[in-house]
């Protein structure tokens, strides 16, 4: 089973889901988005998969998030925006033959796997 886990390292929450995957003998493919930001195609074929609404995934808190104005945004310019500035994605995702979730918290991971 292919698991990929879009992770930042310096998040808790990231890791912990992390530590659960290993923890059952799974190597994932690990995504650094940080290092290496996702497109605008594949964010939006991502939040596809995850089936939530756009706006689930991004980190609303950020302060890069109110100085674009985001919140009055529509789902494109969001796009962009996340594109650009990787670290309003929200994390960890993790994706598996059984679909694709944001794991917050991480034990929500379990479901996936």
């Amino acid at each position: 089973m292919t698991v990929t886990i879009h992770h930042n390292p310096g998040c808790s929450n990231s890791h912990r889901a992390l530590e659960i995957i290993r923890a059952l003998g799974i190597e994932p493919v690990i995504v650094e988005y940080l290092k290496t930001p996702l497109s605008k195609a594949e964010l939006a074929a991502l939040v596809k998969k995850l089936d939530v609404p756009l706006r689930h995934i991004v980190r609303t808190k950020e302060a890069v998030y109110a100085e674009l104005k985001l919140a009055d945004a529509g789902d494109d310019a969001v796009l962009d925006a996340v594109a650009a500035h990787p670290i309003l994605l929200n994390r960890p995702i993790v994706v598996t033959p059984k679909g694709a979730r944001l794991c917050r918290p991480p034990e929500l991971v379990r479901d996936l796997l």
